[in-house]
């Protein structure tokens, strides 16, 4: 992606990814950051899901049930969070209505880049024993 605050993220998920406790307050700001959106804005209806599944996806790692995911795709995912937890970005999210154009066009393409990874993720967290809502 040609976005010099997503390659901001990568460089910041790169020296993350391996640190539980950065990855849990990142969990932390995701949840805040999801509870001020104002959905009913947002003409998708499945994007909350989608940003919900990656923080799914990012505490399952952090705490060590799910590792059967590449350290590309990791790092992809967890700057996909970053990118859109910071309030510094290609269009600032304060900006009303098109705030969170930018990160919405960062989640559907990590989406879509990583779809095989993260149905796989889906997969397992169906037949997963631990709760990880």
């Amino acid at each position: 992606m040609k976005n010099k605050f997503f390659n901001l993220a990568l460089r910041r998920a790169a020296k993350l990814l391996g640190k539980r406790a950065g990855l849990l307050v990142l969990l932390v700001q995701l949840s805040a950051k999801l509870r001020t959106v104002n959905w009913k804005s947002i003409h998708f209806p499945t994007v909350k899901e989608k940003f919900y599944t990656l923080g799914r996806f990012v505490k399952a790692y952090a705490i060590g049930h799910y590792r059967d995911v590449s350290w590309k795709a990791m790092i992809t995912i967890v700057a996909a969070v970053i990118y859109f937890v910071s309030p510094i970005d290609l269009i600032p999210d304060f900006i009303p209505v098109t705030g969170l154009t930018d990160d919405l066009g960062i989640l559907l393409g990590v989406f879509n880049s990583l779809d095989k990874e993260i149905e796989k993720f889906l997969a397992w967290e169906k037949t997963a024993t631990v709760n990880l809502a």
